[in-house]
């Protein structure tokens, strides 16, 4: 796929992994598997904070890492935003002082003024001050895709980010990165174990089981598949 992403990863240990997929620009590709699938491994692996021992990582005209001819870029070479689970914020920074911290791209004199326009982006104008402590746990995920986001990505990985949540921030967050969606004209790949999450926030799925893609395509195709109700729903 030469505008989106195109992973070819192949690793034996600690974790197995033997996959291929591709994500396009504006898509988000939802990634789901039973727990040790290889979900987390797979967006490491892409973002180079895990080693593999054969494959390529590519997306639009970058190549990250390619074995056969030698490649493989460091973690800051890669444009790649990433949320956790945890939103791993500095907690001695300010909202507007996290963000702005990962645009080192960009001169000082205009970082703030960036970083206050992606907090206002994700609904957090007037926050910009406060520091993590002193805000709530959507607040701080908010502040942690919007510092995402700073980093100017070609790919957009989102690893359980709203698993730390109550329900009612979880649905503001989802409705937070429907709107993204829609903005975005970039992969973007989402980890989670939440069926009714995957459904209403992709556009295409793929069932990893064992480091390996078993299904991949539309929600109401996978998720309907009987292999998918074993791995997922726990059925059968």
């Amino acid at each position: 796929m030469a505008d989106g992403l195109d992973v070819q990863l192949r690793e034996t240990a600690p974790i197995p992994l033997e996959l291929e997929l591709s994500c396009a620009p504006g898509e988000l590709l939802g990634v789901v598997g039973p727990s040790g699938a290889g979900k987390t491994t797979l967006l490491r692996a892409i973002a180079g904070l895990h080693p593999l021992g054969a494959g390529h990582v590519r997306c639009g005209d970058s190549t990250w890492f390619d074995k056969a001819s030698g490649v493989n870029l460091a973690p800051h070479r890669r444009r790649v935003g990433l949320v956790f689970q945890e939103h791993a914020l500095f907690p001695h920074l300010t909202a507007l002082q996290n963000v702005a911290l990962a645009m080192g791209h960009h001169p000082k004199a205009e970082r703030a003024a960036r970083a206050a326009e992606l907090l206002t982006r994700v609904h957090l104008q007037g926050l910009e001050g406060r520091k993590p402590s002193a805000l709530s746990g959507g607040q701080r995920q908010r502040v942690a895709i919007a510092r995402a986001l700073a980093r100017e990505p070609q790919v957009l990985l989102l690893d359980e980010p709203f698993s730390a949540v109550d329900r009612r921030t979880r649905a503001s967050l989802q409705a937070q990165i429907a709107e993204l969606h829609q903005g975005l004209a970039i992969p973007m790949l989402l980890v989670t174990h939440d069926v009714e999450e995957v459904e209403r926030l992709a556009d295409s799925i793929a069932l990893l089981d064992n480091g390996v893609v078993r299904l991949a395509g539309a929600p109401s195709q996978v998720l309907r598949d009987p292999l998918a109700q074993r791995l997922v729903f726990g059925e059968g």
